[in-house]
């Protein structure tokens, strides 16, 4: 039986968002298939305007209750870092998730991460490494990325370039101007289509 998979992101700006779709086009391109979700909104529709915060987009589906993930097999989470961590968004849905938790709903489910920044050395490798709190809470299997499909990517330096082993990332700029480059999508590609690769293998009957 082939897993299915959740692609789940917050963006405000949408460069999440373009990572998240690249994913699903990695995992697509693997013979895989994912659902996308957005994160619900914390902030009001004034704050987002004075922030020049764009609307979000009206075909993905807004993930309103944790439960609506647990007939998935795995997770790709896109997080927009806040100070090298979760941003309230994302920490108001995992606060959610008690029912979770407690159940084990969400135990021995696989989980990838890619994350955007606005500046380099603004967190995406401290955010993945704090966001292995809450997996190892709930009993996620953590996939990184690693090098074995990207080595070439995360080693080329000719160029400014978000993501890790970590996961894919990009980074936005200080105003949220800079969108992701067509190395940072090759990688988040890279990794949707790995990340398929090695959850496919599993047996989750």
């Amino acid at each position: 039986m082939a897993p299915k998979i959740a692609i789940v992101y917050y963006s405000m700006y949408g460069h999440v968002r373009k990572l998240a779709e690249a994913e699903k086009k990695g995992v697509e391109a693997a013979g895989g298939s994912a659902t996308l979700f957005q994160i619900a909104e914390t902030l009001s529709d004034e704050v987002l305007g004075k922030m020049h915060a764009p609307p979000k987009p009206t075909d993905v589906a807004v993930l309103e209750d944790p439960a609506q993930l647990e007939e998935f097999d795995a997770f790709l989470f896109g997080i927009p870092t806040r100070y090298g961590n979760f941003p309230a968004q994302w920490k108001a849905f995992w606060d959610k998730t008690g029912k979770q938790w407690s159940t084990g709903a969400f135990w021995g489910k696989y989980a990838g991460l890619f994350i955007s920044t606005g500046t380099m050395g603004g967190g995406q490798e401290s955010t993945a490494i704090a966001a292995m709190s809450t997996l190892t809470h709930h009993g996620f299997v953590y996939v990184p990325l690693g090098y074995k499909h990207t080595f070439a990517l995360l080693a080329d330096l000719s160029e400014v370039r978000g993501g890790s082993p970590w996961g894919a990332g990009t980074f936005a700029s200080a105003d949220g101007s800079r969108q992701p480059t067509a190395k940072e999508l090759e990688l988040a590609t890279a990794q949707g289509k790995a990340f398929y690769e090695v959850v496919s293998k599993v047996n989750f009957a």
